[in-house]
This record gives C-alpha cells, sequence and structure tokens, in this order.
C-alpha cells in the first residue's frame, strides 16, 4: 500500500512537470511568434506612418519617429492628382481580370487533359512541359519581347496578357489536385454517358475548388505586382499599372525627395493585396495544403 501511494505520488510530480513543461513551451513559441510578427509587420507600420505625415514634418525629424500627432491626409490627395494613378489602377484591374480568367481557362483544361485523357505521349509530353521550369525567366522575357515587339503589340492590352495567360506550376498543381479525386467517379460518369467538359464542370472544378480559388488569387497578385514585362512592352503612360507607375511617379510625380507622398501611393496601391489575402486567406491555406498533399 505505502509503495502504491509512492508511485501515485511520482506520477503526480511527473505530471505537474510535465504540464509546467508545456505551458513554458507554449509561452516560449507565442512569444517567438509575436515578436517575429512584429518585425514582419513593422515595415507595413511605417509605410502607413510616413504616409499620413506632412513633408515638412517628415524632413524635420532628425531622428525618426515611431508616431505623429499631427496625421495629414494630404498625401494621398496629392497621389490622385500629381500623377493619374486611378488610371495606373484601371488598367491593373483590366490587365488582372483577363489574364486571370483566361490564364483559369488554358490551367483547367490542360490540367484536366493530362490528369485524366489518356493519348500518346502523354507523360513525355508532361516531363517537356515541366522542363520548362528550368528556363530562367529573363530568356522567356527575351524571346516574348523579340515576339511581341514583331507581331507590333506593344503598348498594348494584348501584348501585356497573352504571355502570361499560361503558368506551369499552377497546371501542375491543378493536375496533381485533379489525380486526388478517385478514378471511379471519371469511369461511373463515362459510363452514364456523361462527356468530359460536364465531368469536368459538375465533378472536378466542384471538388478541387480551393485549389483553383487559390491559383486565381495567386495569379491576380502576380498581376498586379508585375513590374519586369509592363516595363518592357509599355512606353505609353496610357497603359502603365501601378507597379511601373511607382517608376513614373517617382521620376515625374512627387520627385525623388517626397518621401511621404510616394509612401501614401504605395500605401494606396497595397490595399487591395492585403484585402485580398485577408478575405481569401483560408481558401489559399486549403487549396496550396490540398494541392501538395497526394492520396
Amino acid at each position: 500500500m505505502v509503495f502504491d501511494m509512492e508511485k501515485q505520488i511520482d506520477f503526480e510530480k511527473i505530471g505537474r512537470s510535465d504540464r509546467v513543461r508545456r505551458i513554458i513551451l507554449k509561452t516560449v513559441v507565442c512569444a517567438g511568434l509575436t515578436f517575429w510578427a512584429l518585425v514582419v509587420l513593422f515595415p507595413f507600420y511605417w509605410m502607413v506612418l510616413t504616409s499620413v505625415k506632412s513633408y515638412s514634418a517628415y524632413n524635420s525629424e532628425y531622428i525618426p519617429k515611431l508616431f505623429t500627432l499631427s496625421p495629414t491626409l494630404q498625401n494621398y490627395r496629392e497621389a490622385f492628382t500629381a500623377v493619374p494613378l486611378a488610371g495606373y489602377f484601371i488598367n491593373t484591374v483590366i490587365f488582372a481580370v483577363v489574364t486571370v480568367a483566361l490564364m483559369l481557362v488554358v490551367t483547367v483544361l490542360a490540367a484536366f487533359a493530362f490528369a485524366r485523357l489518356n493519348f500518346p505521349g502523354k507523360h513525355l509530353a508532361f516531363t517537356l512541359f515541366l522542363s520548362l521550369m528550368m528556363i530562367p525567366n529573363e530568356l522567356v522575357v527575351i524571346t516574348n519581347y523579340v515576339t511581341i515587339t514583331n507581331l507590333g503589340l506593344r503598348n498594348t492590352f494584348t501584348g501585356l496578357i497573352l504571355p502570361s495567360v499560361t503558368s506551369v506550376f499552377y497546371i501542375y498543381l491543378l493536375k496533381e489536385n485533379f489525380e486526388q479525386v478517385p478514378d471511379q467517379l471519371y469511369y461511373a460518369a463515362k459510363v452514364d454517358g456523361t462527356s468530359d467538359l460536364k465531368y469536368l464542370r459538375k465533378v472536378l472544378v466542384p471538388v478541387c475548388k480551393p485549389t483553383i480559388v487559390t491559383i486565381t488569387i495567386l495569379k491576380a497578385v502576380e498581376c498586379w505586382n508585375s513590374y519586369v514585362w509592363p516595363r518592357l512592352v509599355t512606353d505609353d503612360e496610357a497603359y502603365f499599372l501601378v507597379s511601373n507607375g511607382i517608376q513614373e511617379i517617382r521620376e515625374n510625380g512627387f520627385g525623388r525627395e517626397n518621401i511621404p507622398a510616394m509612401m501614401a501611393a504605395v500605401v494606396v496601391i497595397s490595399v487591395p493585396l492585403i484585402v485580398l489575402f485577408v478575405l481569401f486567406r483560408g481558401a489559399i491555406m486549403a487549396g496550396v495544403s490540398r494541392g501538395g498533399t497526394k492520396g
């Protein structure tokens, strides 16, 4: 009886020590994550803070301050009046919407073909297709630039959009997701006389919706942040996007020294992406985890 009580006391001590270790570990992890979150979010805070400081107040700060007692929205007014920022927004929305729509059509059809259809040389074709990911982007940009220039499509939305309507990685991601759907569903649909396109529209697309939403959002972000290609094929301000419009703002808008006005323009440009991520963060994480899991 004495030994049983001693064992019980030992188990209680072990249990208490384990709980204490778990609490300490959880506290350390939470503190580390909080610190890292502050490090990551600080540049965004500094950007917003600078954007609400007046030009004179910003230049008078020999030691940068982490707050301001006299915020102003004058920089945001200048962002829309000194340069055609609204026009850059409209161009970017047109570019992003059309590019994403065409990319979805190409990606869904190509992923379905590689995942479900049987045709001679499918595996070889897919291997060669994946090998395109090994080609440096700089070489692709040069080839696309020469092609678009020879076709006379510079300073057009067509020239901006065409090179961006396909993505090897997105096709691969969606193909892997399609292959997770049991083959029995496809065979049963074929027995019932369902066409491939109807099966794709009624079964695969609804089942794989998280991955498709993820691809859509990632492509929209990619289009919004696109800089090199729009900078190459457009020198007409009427076709500038927000990304390469930033350089125009810096050179011919506020000037290189008006940092608060520049930060205001950057805030305005960044807000749509932040809102998009906040609204669809669950779908993004679900789509990436689903697309990366086999079986």
